[in-house]
């Protein structure tokens, strides 16, 4: 099968991490694929770095000579090409596609991974419905909008959260005692990891307020330590310590210390006891969640995007509600509560099929059933 997976993102966010991530799997599996997107932006990169072929389009553009750029350069693609599928993992063009469409005769997806809930609009409506031989949402949450507000038929609708690579996210014990030295913790230690870069709506500054609760909670709690696996972005490091400082937790390095970049993910996040996604309102898509879970660390989560498939309640808490946040870490002060949260997640991981190889299967399920094709 060969498909064009287009990841027109100004940066490399989850939406462009499963878009390239798929391309990435559909092409070791055998499947000729291109990644098109914008010129100059990390989801090429990313996907370059990967073996993969490129194609630069000005997908997003507005003026009327780019667009027509966009419109030459997509059907030259096409003849070249000449695709089974193409899957747009963002709306910017997608009505182009569905015009080059009617003509080559490929099958067309749309691939909804945004946080944001598409209009109720009549040209969304087109889109969605007729124009879209089948439609991927990330998440419960974006499948019960296109259902039952959008009208998507449920013959054209599939829910596929992603997948995570388990040859790299996985328990290793000897890099938990390495990070774990490496980063000043004792045993005594209850070390919370939060993933990601270090933007606003990740919810550090409200991790930071919530360990503070805890920590008047429950006596237990002093041995709370908030490890931020990331990297500035909206916020510095500067503010992550003068967040512990305004809430009594002292110096940057004390209860709370920022990796800053990391080579190895999988090796820190092996360091830590439990996880926690804070997010205030993205995780559309779980990247960093499935990552965590992966490697058999329990995880506590916001309600937000994705989160509610991947967490029971019991283990969450709405956005930005730091007194609850404090109550569920106070919870995972039990190692009992945190083994019992561990094998939900690792369950999550191989039942509910997040896997990598698993992404793929359920995609190629759905490129098959749009092409009469058949590959799984």
């Amino acid at each position: 099968m060969r498909t064009i997976q287009v990841v027109n993102v100004r940066w490399f966010n989850a939406t462009a991490w499963y878009g390239v991530a798929l391309a990435e799997c559909l092409q070791k599996a055998g499947h000729e694929t291109i990644v098109a997107g914008l010129s100059g932006t990390p989801p090429l990169d990313a996907a370059r770095k990967r073996g993969l072929d490129t194609v630069e389009l000005p997908f997003n553009s507005n003026a009327p000579a780019g667009i027509a750029r966009c419109w030459h350069g997509m059907k030259a693609l096409v003849r070249a090409f000449r695709p089974d599928v193409v899957n747009c993992h963002r709306g910017e063009a997608f009505i182009l596609w569905a015009f080059l469409k009617k003509k080559h005769g490929f099958a067309l997806v749309r691939t909804r991974g945004d946080r944001r809930l598409p209009r109720n609009s009549f040209v969304n409506r087109w889109l969605y419905r007729h124009a879209s031989d089948a439609v991927i949402a990330t998440n419960s949450l974006m499948a019960r909008h296109l259902s039952g507000v959008m009208g998507v038929p449920n013959a054209k609708l599939s829910t596929i959260l992603g997948g995570v690579d388990t040859s790299r996210f996985h328990p290793d014990s000897v890099q938990r005692v390495h990070m774990r030295q490496a980063y000043g913790y004792g045993d005594e230690d209850v070390v919370m990891g939060l993933l990601g870069r270090m933007d606003e709506v990740k919810g550090i500054r409200e991790t930071i307020c919530a360990l503070a609760k805890a920590r008047a909670m429950d006596p237990r709690a002093q041995h709370l330590k908030l490890l931020i696996i990331g990297f500035e972005s909206q916020h510095s490091v500067q503010d992550v310590a003068r967040w512990s400082q305004e809430n009594g937790l002292g110096p940057l390095g004390d209860a709370v210390k920022v990796t800053g970049r990391v080579e190895s993910p999988e090796a820190v996040i092996n360091a830590l006891d439990f996880g926690i996604l804070s997010s205030l309102g993205s995780e559309a898509i779980a990247r960093a969640a499935l990552e965590i879970m992966a490697s058999r660390v329990p995880l506590i989560s916001s309600t937000t995007g994705v989160m509610p498939d991947l967490i029971p309640a019991t283990f969450s808490f709405p956005p930005g509600d730091t007194g609850a946040m404090a109550q569920r870490m106070v919870a995972m002060l039990d190692t009992g509560r945190r083994e019992e949260l561990a094998c939900v997640c690792e369950a999550k991981i191989t039942r509910g099929r997040l896997r990598l190889n698993d992404f793929l299967e359920d995609t190629l399920a759905v490129y098959d059933r749009i092409t009469g094709q058949h590959h799984v």
